[in-house]
């Protein structure tokens, strides 16, 4: 077991989440070393200052506009999956993705199975090959299904949509862009280039825990969102395989008894001294996905509540935190109004508090909102 200081733990956080220079070329050369070099960046649909995956990147890369990291990695760099949640992945990832969907059935696909007319998926994912890419709408109406609700979710009740969710989940079709009435699909041999389509690894479980430990930096050992979708690998014994064979380490925090598992290449990298750039970190950023962990390290209490009913919130609906010189130094809840970001609320959490940083920031980040 090795024990780091907090201190030592956030300073190698934000050198290996990429948030304490700008290393990457600009605008979509930068994108699409981004996500190889993050593992996944997760996907949400509110788009308050840019949707999270915009923040993501432009607190990395410079030269992106909003929306324009989905125009830089689909099709051909990526592709969308659970990984913790729906999020963007490389492309070298598919056939892992691919192998593990087929044999280990989730997110709800019996249920979505059950409601389908038998044949209907075939069909769909006939009429996709033929006149892919494509959105929902573009496809032969099949009619109406029972849509599924769960937890006050509502999901579609259109047959040929379900249908796609199907394919989408077994990884038959991918997602390759947003257009005007919904999500464009296409085949994964049309959408990537042949390069991602090898035979998926010898042990696809050792290589999906490895790849999320990667993309988190330190991984909590107890049960939790960042273990989703990886059971398989804990009730093998993988976990334990991979911790004596030296390809994962074990890891705790001075002052905390969590456990942590890492990588020796998280272990090895020396942490970079960060610029005095502010960034606006997106609220599912890779490095707050532990927000325990974020409070020990950072000394920096985050939750968001976009979720939370109103009278139980004690910040606002869309908060981010501040980063600068390595250290989280405030939150922010703003919107896009009429081409200019309007600041609803700034909390200042440290003392002084960087100014004209943030006003810098907000300036660049009004021009890539456009």
């Amino acid at each position: 077991m090795i024990t780091l200081s907090p201190t030592d733990a956030r300073q190698r956080m934000v050198s290996w989440h990429g948030l304490a220079r700008v290393t990457l070329p600009d605008g979509d050369a930068g994108a699409r070393a981004l996500l190889p070099a993050l593992r996944c960046i997760q996907l949400d649909p509110l788009d308050r200052i840019g949707t999270n995956a915009d923040l993501v990147a432009m607190a990395r890369v410079d030269g992106l506009r909003r929306g324009q990291i989905y125009d830089a990695l689909l099709p051909g760099h990526a592709f969308e999956h659970f990984a913790k949640e729906r999020c963007l992945l490389p492309a070298s990832l598919l056939p892992a993705y691919r192998a593990r969907a087929l044999q280990a059935p989730w997110w709800r696909l019996n249920e979505r199975l059950k409601r389908l007319p038998e044949g209907l998926v075939a069909d769909v994912l006939a009429e996709v090959r033929e006149r892919g890419p494509v959105t929902p709408a573009d496809l032969q109406d099949r009619g109406a299904v029972q849509a599924l609700d769960w937890s006050g979710w509502k999901g579609t009740s259109r047959a040929v949509t379900m249908a796609l969710e199907v394919l989408w989940t077994r990884c038959q079709v991918l997602v390759t862009g947003r257009g005007a009435t919904g999500k464009r699909y296409d085949l994964p041999e049309r959408a990537l280039p042949v390069p991602a389509h090898p035979p998926p690894p010898a042990d696809i479980d050792a290589a999906l825990l490895l790849d999320r430990v990667h993309a988190a930096g330190l991984m909590a050992t107890a049960n939790g969102p960042l273990w989703s979708g990886l059971a398989p690998a804990r009730d093998a014994g993988i976990e334990a395989r991979l911790l004596q064979n030296g390809q994962l380490a074990s890891v705790r925090l001075s002052g905390s008894r969590r456990g942590y598992l890492t990588t020796p290449a998280f272990l090895d990298a020396r942490p970079v001294e960060p610029d005095s750039r502010l960034r606006i970190l997106g609220p599912l950023d890779p490095m707050l996905w532990d927000r325990k962990l974020v409070h020990h390290a950072f000394g920096f209490e985050y939750v968001w509540e976009v979720y939370k009913p109103a009278h139980k919130r004690r910040w606002g609906w869309y908060v981010v935190p501040l980063l600068h010189r390595g250290r989280l130094v405030g939150r922010l809840e703003a919107h896009r109004d009429s081409g200019r970001i309007v600041v609803d609320h700034l909390w200042r959490e440290a003392d002084p508090f960087p100014e004209d940083a943030l006003r810098i920031a907000l300036d660049r980040h009004q021009a890539a909102l456009g």
